[in-house]
């Protein structure tokens, strides 16, 4: 495999938060299910505003009937690289939430946030046990929708892909270039004490 080169980070941090990056070259090696649900797992104990849990994880795994429907909802170019992938992992929340002791549901403003927490989860224990994660924005939402059954009332967030990493040449050129560890923005573009200083 290709050297990835390092990432630095500013402050010192658990090398699992650096070493985390989405490559899109993957083995086509498949996941057994004690894997994969010790993703789901660690994605379970992620917080959540008011416990709601909103987050739900829909999965195909690939040589599965659901496998090329999963695949047919991602965009064409996603879909090149993505098709090598162990699994595909749609990531839908939940929009309202009903607090202990009322039954009446109301709209749950952090569902979105709280998923993203449990998508973060399921990607680092992922990255701890070995394999990589992708989260795909460009896929038909309403397509996914309709292939996974979604019900009124979730909010479709993403797609995940899930796969042990191949080397950067069994991608098409055109990804190729791309296949490398993101840098970052520094942290101190990120952190303001007591008002907003940032750049607009």
């Amino acid at each position: 495999m290709s050297t990835i080169p390092a990432r630095t980070p500013q402050y010192d941090i658990d090398p699992l938060f650096v070493n985390r990056w989405s490559p899109r070259s993957f083995s086509a090696e498949p996941i057994d299910d004690e894997t994969l649900f010790r993703l789901f797992e660690a994605a379970r104990w992620a917080p959540s505003a008011n416990n709601a849990q909103p987050w739900r994880f829909i999965y195909a795994k690939r040589d599965s009937p659901q496998w090329p429907e999963f695949l047919g909802f991602l965009g064409s170019r996603n879909r090149q690289w993505a098709s090598n992938a162990s699994a595909l992992i749609l990531l839908v929340s939940k929009t309202t939430h009903a607090r202990n002791g009322s039954g009446e549901a109301t709209p749950l403003l952090s569902h979105s946030l709280d998923s993203g927490a449990a998508w973060a989860s399921l990607a680092f224990q992922a990255e701890n046990l070995g394999w990589r994660t992708h989260a795909i924005g460009g896929f038909d939402r309403q397509k996914a929708r309709e292939v996974a059954q979604v019900p009124d009332g979730f909010h479709v967030e993403a797609t995940i892909a899930v796969g042990r990493q191949a080397d950067a040449s069994a991608l098409a050129e055109e990804f190729q270039v791309r296949e490398k560890p993101s840098e970052r923005i520094p942290v101190g573009d990120l952190v303001a004490e007591g008002t907003f200083l940032f750049d607009q």
